[in-house]
């Protein structure tokens, strides 16, 4: 990512949203009557509360904001936590939050952050520029095997020269650090010092504070009367898992919850516009694939792993899937990600596909298995992969689970000959918004877990070095040239099923203001308010 001297800068996202989903024509929503929607949305109000319920597919994994993957994790989290800066609501501009402004030095070796004053934790503590040390040292520090660590391995040493300033020397230029800090959360450093377990407790400066948190069915946040910034406009947020579509609708339509995601496709055309409700897009920088475990057989195969992308028809799975509000995925990352390049797609070629599962050993096919989470819309995706795979022989067991079980599973290995995954249907969107949060995670060898989400086990040297230098490089042809290298490389040696790039879309009551999802399918509902 390019240097940004000042906060507001344009984050080169290549954002381009005209040219965003053409295989779903405008890339927006199916609306209802545009009148319709309108009078609903003058006369309706909540009528007996303040309190504010969020429908969602999944669960909440951690509340610690230096180990976050998961995208409702990081929607629970922005609520209490905040950084030094954030993205806004359209991921274009990144913004102050924590910090006032900042300065780079012109061999990219100094950031120099200027805090805000008079800003606490809800544990009374204040912060300042210790506190920003603490979280950074705690994350520096090996033996807590943090995911954020990565983001601060190139950092040669932290100042603190006064209370409201702070100074971080890399040992090299890293061209994306600036993007990682709109994604490190702030903890109290008494809650660090204390031994607080930030897994299950949340001690951050945000809007709202954790109340209750029950890992299989909700997590609630009420109001943070001590907030340094505007404040809540809610009293109370619950983020309700609901894993089944169907549920969802029918609490939105009660009013049960006031928002819901993600919404049916096949649902909006039904909805939108009605009872009070309306249907939001967002163009999403979010990929959908499935994991291939190259440790196991047959997956070590190159010919094999081509061969399941040849049989996977997905101009099907963006209508089955998204019911058309989508499009292909030509990348291992979006469209909408810095230094994206398209790439020569694997066709849907039954016949080839037979032919390369001739050419590696396996003419009639072999048995496998499939895991994802237990949401309706996971299944269904994991039910279309299946059924287009049996057209060549290929039978993968659907093993869908509940999402903290899931998660264990998945990290309980602790290297490729201890893991059990075959094939994870999955999908990854780049919270820091840059080309090395869409492929580092994935890709690089280091990443397998339990570091990070390399379920495909993925090791290229090659592409290791070019990931590496993406982050050195600072100059934008030269970004373009390394990511347009390691995207045609991991295509080629098809760690994945390369599936499609979904708008995102989400239903709300129109008396709901404030409230937003982001291009990486998190919300934003800090501010969130209620009209009565």
């Amino acid at each position: 990512m390019k240097i940004r001297k000042k906060v507001g800068a344009i984050v080169s996202l290549a954002l381009v949203t005209a040219m965003l989903f053409s295989a779903c024509g405008s890339g927006s929503t199916a609306s209802g009557s545009q009148a319709q929607s309108a009078a609903a949305a003058s006369t309706a109000a909540k009528s007996k509360d303040n309190d504010m319920v969020i429908a969602m597919s999944e669960s909440v994994l951690s509340l610690d904001p230096h180990n976050l993957t998961s995208t409702m994790s990081i929607s629970a989290n922005r609520s209490m936590y905040e950084c030094l800066l954030t993205f806004d609501k359209d991921m274009k501009n990144i913004v102050p939050q924590l910090a006032k402004s900042y300065t780079v030095s012109d061999d990219g070796l100094v950031y120099t952050f200027t805090l805000q004053t008079g800003v606490k934790f809800t544990d009374g503590t204040d912060f300042n520029s210790e506190a920003v040390k603490a979280n950074i040292d705690r994350c520096m520090d090996e033996k807590n095997n943090l995911k954020s660590r990565r983001y601060f391995a190139k950092v040669k040493e932290v100042k603190c020269p006064d209370a409201n300033t702070v100074q971080i020397t890399l040992k090299e230029p890293y061209s994306v650090f600036i993007n990682k800090m709109t994604n490190f959360g702030i903890i109290s450093p008494k809650a660090i010092k204390d031994g607080v377990k930030l897994n299950s407790v949340a001690v951050g400066t945000g809007p709202y504070k954790l109340k209750e948190w029950d890992q299989a069915d909700h997590l609630i946040v009420t109001r943070n009367d001590n907030y340094w910034g505007t404040k809540p406009g809610v009293d109370s947020i619950t983020f309700k898992v609901v894993p089944e579509a169907g549920s969802r609708i029918a609490m939105l339509q009660t009013g049960e919850a006031d928002m819901i995601y993600p919404i049916p496709p096949e649902q909006i055309k039904t909805i939108d516009g009605t009872k009070d409700i309306k249907v939001e897009s967002v163009p999403s920088n979010i990929v959908y694939y499935v994991t291939l475990n190259m440790s196991h057989k047959p997956f070590n195969d190159v010919k094999v792993r081509q061969a399941m992308n040849y049989a996977i028809d997905k101009d099907a799975f963006v209508k089955a899937v998204y019911g058309g509000y989508g499009d292909h995925a030509t990348s291992p990352m979006a469209s909408t990600t810095q230094y994206y390049s398209k790439q020569e797609e694997y066709a849907f070629n039954i016949e080839k596909a037979k032919e390369l599962l001739k050419e590696a050993g396996y003419p009639d096919g072999f048995k496998t298995t499939i895991w994802s989470d237990n949401t309706s819309d996971s299944v269904k995706g994991m039910q279309f992969i299946n059924q287009q795979l049996a057209q060549v022989g290929i039978t993968a067991e659907v093993v869908p689970m509940e999402g903290a079980t899931l998660n264990a599973k998945i990290n309980e290995a602790k290297n490729a000959a201890e893991s059990k995954i075959d094939m994870w249907y999955v999908n990854w969107s780049p919270s820091s918004g840059d080309a090395d949060g869409a492929l580092r995670s994935l890709f690089y060898s280091q990443m397998i877990p339990p570091a990070n989400a390399n379920t495909a086990y993925y090791s290229n040297p090659a592409v290791d070095k070019l990931l590496d230098q993406g982050l050195s490089e600072t100059k934008p042809d030269k970004l373009t040239s390394v990511y347009a290298e390691a995207q045609k490389t991991i295509w080629n040696d098809a760690p994945w099923l390369f599936l499609g790039q979904p708008v995102v879309q989400y239903g709300i009551k129109n008396y709901v203001s404030n409230v937003y999802m982001m291009a990486d399918g998190s919300i934003d509902c800090a501010q969130a308010t209620l009209a009565h």
